[in-house]
């Protein structure tokens, strides 16, 4: 006759599927967390390389100056003509700065021009926007 032990020895288990679905949504969270970090005001560019400190603004307006000679603040197409009077009513009191992104293909004269009519909108500092080497 066997007798039973009242509490038999059982060997413990690890679940993975809970496991994937907890990195999953950590994967997830952090995504989206990136995300809303990024700048998501200008387009695209490719930026000239450059070594430059980490910007200090909380939410600057952005100068984008494209290849083929574009002018776009925070996505809106501009013209020189109207870059000054558009670009006018977005500046903030405090911290009458712009970030200029221009393309490294982009004629330098444009660049110029842009940031002259910036300046006579009242635009005090100027950050450029480089890549990181």
């Amino acid at each position: 006759m066997k007798f039973r032990r009242s509490r038999e020895s059982r060997r413990g288990r690890i679940e993975i599927i809970p496991m994937i679905d907890v990195m999953f949504f950590l994967l997830v969270t952090f995504m989206l967390a990136s995300l809303s970090m990024q700048s998501l005001n200008s387009l695209t560019v490719n930026l000239p390389k450059g070594n430059a400190e980490n910007l200090q603004h909380k939410e600057p307006v952005t100068l984008t100056v494209t290849a083929d000679s574009h002018l776009y603040l925070d996505k809106t197409p501009v013209t020189l003509e109207n870059l000054a009077r558009l670009l006018k009513p977005m500046l903030t009191a405090g911290d009458p700065g712009v970030v200029v992104a221009a393309d490294s293909a982009a004629p330098e004269g444009i660049v110029v021009q842009a940031m002259l009519q910036a300046r006579r909108a009242g635009v005090e500092h100027f950050l450029i926007a480089v890549k990181r080497e």
